[in-house]
Formats: structure tokens, sequence, C-alpha cells
């Protein structure tokens, strides 16, 4: 076996202290075993893989598990853990997570989703290609994750208002915040931890516009195929508001004062008319003595004065008089508002995760009602009050129109409707003045990484300033500015990410610790070398790898596919003796395009429920999409990074 040092001219590499040695010995026989070491790597590796498939819990409390499991079996030395924290991934994605935020609160964004919504014409085509385009755009720059929850309302409204069915143009809206996201160095998180990973690993790193050249024709070319075959693969389906076949989605909501001659004093509301679900009557909210009631319906009596909030609604109509019913249960109509049945898509890190709606006493704490849960394609109408949620879960609830504003700083869900022009009157606006100083502190951050890095490989003198200080200033400086305040700031990271990449940074320690990349890039290239001839191996493993670590990323986390394999590919590089670039930006992109299975990109779980779609409508447009990522990236990589 012939082994070339990954670290050339190196005291002291990272992460290979304490199973150096061991493989000093066996690289001086010519010779490479699985050492016990390699074999627990290999042991943890599988877990981790089960683990997440399997989704045993939340991808934070598994990264951060796993952590703690390879210092506790010796694969990473205790006083090494540390070193995870080092990596200046996870501080530059808080950092543009801060300043993705204050473009999203500015309204940036939706701006142009409303502009596109108004101006353009019923044609399926042409909307698929605009929604399109502007979110591979924007998610260039920003979190996709951001830029599907704006616009999704955004696009829900345009397919109402032009009757399309939503399914055919929210599927490409996920698609293409993927692709975009392929196009720079900060498109997303998967792309900064790579970047990481090749620091620690002694490579080069990244520039910012490095993977253009391969990303702008991916994006081009999935865009293309999207407009071109999508409204032939992509069904017209429904959401779930429409497959309930619900006559309007508005409903006035009415403000109930129980007068002191009423039947109902002293009964538990569940023995009243009040609790009529069959004639479509639903309490949203009770006050006594001006403060909510925080208890359970099931356990309160009516009192004299009970103020209730009550809306009457029931699919296909056939909802009780609202005369009638108030004056049967002598309540005074004190005013009434304005409701909207809309759809709430359960995010990743919502609170609300394994909890039932009874226990998270859901319609007193977000003044709802929920009608229904859509869930893998299913309309769930019955006894969902005991029903554990999960993210992608889309409610079907009932709320007033002015209350949409608290349901989206809750940040537990995506909303599928925004308020209407009118409503929006009353939001707090932001001013213009946060809109440009939020592109001028993104601007700033992409313009004095690049510009510094490409003068300082000219004049050595000038300081090549790097992504992670950059984009903290332009985060500091919005902060100064009183463009987000800090409670917005924090607000807006996502934490479970940042705590998910510290965790699995140190499974990739364990794999260079203990020469497990070493081990599967040999067993990589032993495969290959029997089956193409040495002059064509580099370019036969990368087509391997690229199409192998999309596999993995369709059923893992995109950056633990990339923590995993990129050490590998690394390792595969030096010993055939080429250059690790190609396939490094291969594993970048291929980890990141997860179009098969719903489940394989969280922007999909958003638009699932809302687009009505099946698992299999994923395999029908997805599959395609993936292999003409895989043929488009594999034939212009070796052109643009060659061997």
């Amino acid at each position: 076996m012939r082994w070339i040092d990954p670290y050339p001219g190196s005291t002291n590499p990272p992460c290979q202290k304490t199973a150096w040695g061991s493989l000093e010995r066996h690289l001086k026989r010519g010779l490479f075993f699985m050492t016990p070491e390699i074999a627990l790597t290999l042991l943890v590796i599988l877990i981790t893989l089960v683990a997440f498939i399997r989704e045993w819990a939340a991808p934070d409390v598994l990264a951060l598990s796993i952590l703690c499991l390879v210092v506790a079996l010796g694969l990473v030395d205790v006083h090494d853990m540390s070193d995870v924290f080092r990596n200046e991934a996870p501080l530059t994605i808080a950092a543009l997570f801060v300043i993705g935020g204050a473009l999203e609160k500015s309204g940036a964004v939706e701006h142009i989703g409303r502009l596109l919504r108004d101006r353009l014409s019923g044609n399926t085509r042409w909307a698929i290609f605009a929604f399109s385009a502007v979110a591979a755009f924007f998610s260039a720059w920003m979190n996709n994750t951001a830029i599907v929850a704006i616009l999704l309302p955004v696009t829900l409204g345009f397919a109402r208002s032009k009757d399309i069915a939503a399914s055919r143009l929210l599927m490409p809206l996920s698609y293409a915040s993927i692709l975009g996201g392929c196009c720079t160095l900060i498109g997303t998180s998967t792309n900064l931890l790579v970047n990481g990973t090749l620091k620690d690993l002694g490579e080069k790193p990244m520039s910012m516009f490095e993977l253009a050249p391969l990303g702008i024709p991916l994006a081009i070319a999935g865009i293309a195929y999207l407009v071109a075959f999508g409204p032939r693969l992509i069904p017209a389906r429904s959401s779930i508001t429409g497959s309930l076949e619900i006559d309007y989605r508005t409903s006035p909501l009415y403000h109930l004062l129980i007068g002191g001659n009423s039947d109902l004093i002293g009964k538990k509301l569940s023995e009243t008319p009040l609790a009529d679900r069959e004639a479509g009557i639903h309490v949203m909210e009770v006050r006594r003595r001006g403060a909510r009631v925080m208890v359970p319906l099931s356990n309160l009596t009516v009192e004299r004065n009970d103020r209730f909030l009550v809306a009457l609604h029931r699919r296909r109509g056939g909802t009780a008089d609202a005369d009638t019913l108030f004056e049967q249960i002598g309540a005074q109509t004190l005013s009434t508002v304005d409701g909207i049945v809309s759809e709430l898509v359960v995010r990743e890190e919502s609170s609300l995760l394994g909890k039932t709606l009874a226990a998270s006493d859901f319609r007193q704490r977000y003044n709802c009602v929920v009608l229904a849960v859509h869930r893998n394609g299913i309309n769930i109408t019955s006894r969902i009050a005991e029903l554990p949620l999960d993210s992608g879960d889309t409610l079907l609830v009932i709320t007033a129109l002015n209350n949409l504003d608290s349901l989206e700083a809750t940040r537990d869900f995506v909303l599928t409707d925004s308020p209407d022009e009118p409503v929006a009157e009353t939001r707090t606006v932001k001013p213009k003045k946060h809109i440009y100083f939020s592109w001028a502190a993104l601007i700033g951050v992409v313009l004095v990484a690049t510009v510094t890095d490409f003068l300082h490989g000219i004049f050595p003198a000038v300081p090549a300033i790097p992504i992670h200080y950059a984009a903290l200033v332009g985060a500091l400086t919005l902060l100064w500015l009183r463009i987000v305040t800090p409670r917005e700031a924090y607000a807006s990271v996502d934490w479970q990410v940042l705590l998910m990449l510290y965790g699995l940074l140190g499974l990739g320690m364990a794999m260079q610790n203990t020469g497990t990349a070493i081990y599967l890039a040999r067993g990589i290239v032993d495969i290959t070398e029997g089956l193409v001839s040495p002059e064509h191996l580099p370019l036969a493993l990368l087509w391997l790898i690229f199409i192998l670590t999309l596999a993995l990323t369709e059923v893992l986390s995109n950056n633990a596919t990339a923590v995993m394999m990129v050490p590998i590919v690394v390792t595969l590089a030096h010993e055939l003796g080429v250059d690790s670039r190609p396939f490094v930006m291969g594993v970048a992109v291929a980890a990141s395009t997860a179009f098969a299975l719903p489940m394989g990109y969280q922007t999909h779980m958003m638009i699932y429920g809302p687009g009505g779609y099946k698992f299999t409508d994923f395999l029908r447009v997805g599959i395609p999409l993936n292999l003409i990522c895989w043929v488009v990236s594999c034939l212009l990589i070796p052109l643009i990074w060659p061997f």
C-alpha cells in the first residue's frame, strides 16, 4: 500500500495524537490492518447511521451523544474534545443566521415575492420559473429554510388567486432553494462545514465563489427540468384545506358575554351547547374578570360574566346558526373579529415535537383550534387531541386573522398564510433603512472575505480576512445599528444546527484519529481498481463518491454525510496522488442535493403537508433531478478542478 502523508510539512497535524503511532507501525510494514480503534469507529458510524435513519432522538441530541461516545470509547482523547469547538464553521453559520434574520424581518424577500404574486400570469410554467429563480437566488446568500418559510405563504396565495394546484409550485420552490445554496460558500451550512473540515485537515480552504462554476449550471439545469417536466410529473394535489373541501377559508369569531340569566351558569362547559363540535362550535378563548382562564375546557365550569371567543365553522356547511345559538344559551354578542382557516407546518425545531395537543394546551397557548392534522399524505380528523406531533405535520386550524403574527413569532410553525394588506397595516412595519442596512451587511461580508482573499494572493502583505470574522463583524454591526435586537438575533439562530455540527465534528475527529478514513479510502480504491484502468481510476471514483454521498444524504443529515465523507475523500485523493479538490467539491454538492425523499431535506418537510404530497411524488420528481445533478456535476468537476 502506498501512503502519502495528508499533512505534509506539519509537525503537529490536527486530530492524530492517540492512534498515529500504531498507524505508522502498520504503514512501515507496508500493510494497513483493521485495528481495534478502527473497528470501534466503524461501529460508531453504523450506530450513527441507524440512529439518524430511525430518528431515535433529535439530530442535535444524537450528534452530541456521538461526541460523548467517541470520547468514552477512547477514540478521541478527552483533552482533545474541546478541539471541535475551535472549528469556525458553526460560528460563521450563527453570524449568518443573524444577518439572514435581519433580512427576513425587514421584509425584503417577502416584498419581491408579493411583486411576483401580483404581476405573474396564471401560466404554471412561468410561475414555476419565477418562484424557483427567486428562491435559488436568495438561497445563495441566506438560509434556504428561511427563504422557503418566507415564500411559502406568498406562493400559496398566488396559487389560490390563479387557481393553480399548490403542489405544482411548492416542490420546485423547495428544490430550487437547495440548488441555489450550492452556488456560494455561505449558501448552506454544509458548504461552511466542508470548508471548516478542510482547514482542520490542512487543506486549502474554499473561496466565496469557488462553487459557482458548478452550482450555477446545476441550478440552471435543475430549474429548466422543473419548468419543462414539473407540470407533467408533479400531480395536481390540493393542500389539507382543499382536500377537506372547506367551502370558506374566512370565518367570523364572536366575543360573547354570558349574562346573569343564562342557563349555562354553574354547568360544566363540556355539558353545554358550546361543546357541540358536530355543530361546528369551537371555543377559542375564555376570559374571567379580565384574565384568560388557563384550564382545560373539560374542567371549566361556566360563571356569570364569563367572556368566550367562539368560532362557528364546519366543513361542507351545516354549522349552527349564530343568532339562534346565542339566544338559546343566553349570551350577548359583544363584537366580532375576522377569523381564518389556515394551515400551520410544525417546524423541525418546534417546542411541540413529541407532545400532544392536549398536553401542550394548544388551544389556549396559541389561540387556535385544530380541525385536522395532515401527516404522510393522510388527513387525520379523529382523536387528534392525543396525537403526538412530529416535524412536518400540517395542522388545519381556526384562528383570528390578527393572530398570525403571534403564531409566526413563536417559531414553532411555518405559516401558510400571511395577513392581507389591510390587516398588515396593524403590523409593526420595519423602516426601509433596515432593508438597506441588512443587505449592506451581507454584501459587505461577501466582499470583504472575497476581495481580501484575492488581494492576499497577489500582495501577501494584505491580510486575508476569514469569513467567520467578517460575518461576526457584520452581525455585530446590525446589532449596534439596532437593525435587530439581541433577542431577535438569538431567536434567528438555529441552535439545533449548531449543536449538531459540533457533535458531528467529534465523529470526524475519531475517523482521522484512528485511521478509519484511511482504511475506508483504501477499501474504496481497492474495489474500484479491479474494475477500471489506472488512468480512469480518479474519474471513476468521482462518479462513485458522488452517488454514494447523494444516497447517504437522502437518509442522513446533509451535514452528517459531509463530516463522514470529507476525511475519506481527502485521504483517498492522497492515496491516488491526485488533487483532492474534485472529490471535495463533489461531496459538498452531493451532500446538499437530496431530492428523492421528503425527509431528505428540511424544506421538503415544510412543503409536504401544504402541497398535499405523497411519498411517491418525491420519488417521481426527485430521482430524475438527482440523476441530472450526478451527471452534470461529474462532467463539469474535472473540467473546473482537474485531477
